[in-house]
């Protein structure tokens, strides 16, 4: 459970920080992680991107100012980091669904997000099928698109990326690709640096790479494979939640930070439902510390 403590942590410097400037990269480094797979939790645990949920924080307080002080508008968008009466407007009525002037009057309807925070709570929920295998290294190939340490963006990237995969004749060539474990067409996000980070649609394979295609080889781990039916990116989004407050924090594992694995079937390449696995790296935390500790 210590990540969702350090994650917390990253929270309060967040709240500490909203009239000031608030550094990912900082948050990050509180929460033990990169950037990236900072800001990738976080979207995942709480369901919003990081970047979505400081403009609620800060347009709630805000707000709040508005209606209990006599400061003026701009004062106000200037203290929460908008440098323009139109840039704060347009960030105000994002969350609010109206104008900074018309939250000052008596009866306006207005939203309140109140601070994140996390707990485990246990519950009788519903099941996690799974399994552990060690495997080694991992050769894919296939077609990429680059990301941004950006997750509110990249939400908008990747489904636009598959649509275009789909309907060109790349998905079958993928498709003909796959003889190795895990068998499948593959969905991979591979962070190198914040300079270097891709989604891959590809096969596990020890063929050729064909012209214009990408190879990546993931190091030798230990997997955790959960399976999950239903809906493609509803039941991954719900996988890789779960797991992080519900599998992760009782496991005695740690995740890895190695890229992570989504499995699709290679029968029906159109359909967005039906059974895939999430493949997640982890390690053991005895064995993790005590290589700390040497």
């Amino acid at each position: 459970m210590e990540w969702l403590k350090q994650l917390s942590q990253a929270i309060d410097y967040i709240e500490e920080n909203l009239e000031n400037d608030i550094s990912y990269d900082k948050a990050a480094k509180i929460a033990c992680c990169s950037t990236y797979y900072f800001q990738r939790m976080f979207s995942y645990v709480t369901g919003v991107p990081i970047s979505e949920y400081i403009r609620r924080r800060r347009m709630t307080k805000a707000a709040f100012e508005l209606q209990t002080s006599n400061s003026k508008i701009m004062d106000i968008g200037s203290k929460y980091g908008y440098d323009s009466p139109t840039s704060f407007n347009r960030a105000f009525q994002k969350v609010h669904g109206v104008a900074p002037t018309v939250a000052r009057m008596e009866g306006s309807i207005l939203n309140s997000y109140p601070r994140i925070s996390f707990s485990i709570n246990v519950t009788g929920g519903t099941n996690m099928k799974y399994r552990i295998e060690t495997k080694g290294p991992i050769r894919i190939v296939g077609v990429r698109i680059a990301l941004q340490e950006d997750q509110e963006q990249n939400f908008k990237v990747v489904p636009k990326f598959w649509n275009k995969t789909i309907k060109s004749n790349l998905i079958s060539e993928i498709r003909k690709l796959t003889n190795q474990i895990p068998h499948g067409i593959l969905g991979i996000t591979v962070y190198e640096n914040f300079e270097k980070i891709y989604y891959y649609i590809s096969a596990s394979t020890n063929k050729p790479a064909p012209k214009n295609f990408f190879e990546y080889e993931i190091p030798a781990a230990t997997w955790v494979i959960f399976e999950c039916d239903g809906p493609f990116q509803n039941s991954i989004q719900t996988i890789f939640k779960r797991f992080l407050t519900e599998w992760l924090p009782f496991s005695g594992y740690d995740y890895a930070g190695l890229p992570d694995i989504e499995v699709y079937p290679t029968n029906n390449s159109k359909s967005k439902d039906g059974h895939s696995e999430v493949w997640i790296a982890i390690k053991n935390v005895k064995q993790s510390k005590h290589m700390e500790v040497k």
